[in-house]
């Protein structure tokens, strides 16, 4: 059965892109920790990121850091955090999140809630940003 991020990056379930090419899509964490909070999977569905061949796994990180680069532009902040956790959704991910202080990517902060335009106006702000 296919991930939700399968169905997502398929077309079947919307969601707010940021990027993508042929290997990897990025896309806003419906329940960001801050605003610019976003998802980087491979198309290729792979549970585990550390099971990713090592060559998939360098452009992995590269384009992760392309968005990652783009989210500091587009909402400015210390640094843009990097956790993997993967436990929740059985598809490896990255989440990048604009972080000001250490705490801001502890996933068990209050999550924010943005309409569909402003979740719309966040993924377009990150996307010119590339």
């Amino acid at each position: 059965m296919a991930s939700i991020f399968s169905k997502i990056i398929a077309g079947e379930i919307p969601s707010y892109k940021v990027a993508e090419n042929d290997k990897f899509y990025a896309f806003l964490d419906i329940s960001p920790l801050q605003k610019g909070h976003t998802l980087v999977v491979p198309k290729q569905e792979e549970d585990y990121i550390f099971d990713i061949c090592d060559q998939d796994l360098q452009e992995y990180i590269c384009f992760a850091k392309k968005i990652a680069n783009a989210i500091k532009k587009a909402y400015p902040c210390v640094k843009v955090g990097m956790a993997v956790i993967g436990l929740e959704v059985r598809h490896a991910h990255i989440h990048l999140v604009p972080m000001h202080k250490e705490g801001d990517l502890n996933f068990a902060n209050e999550k924010l809630s943005f309409s569909a335009d402003e979740f719309k106006q966040i993924a377009d702000n990150i996307a010119k940003n590339i």
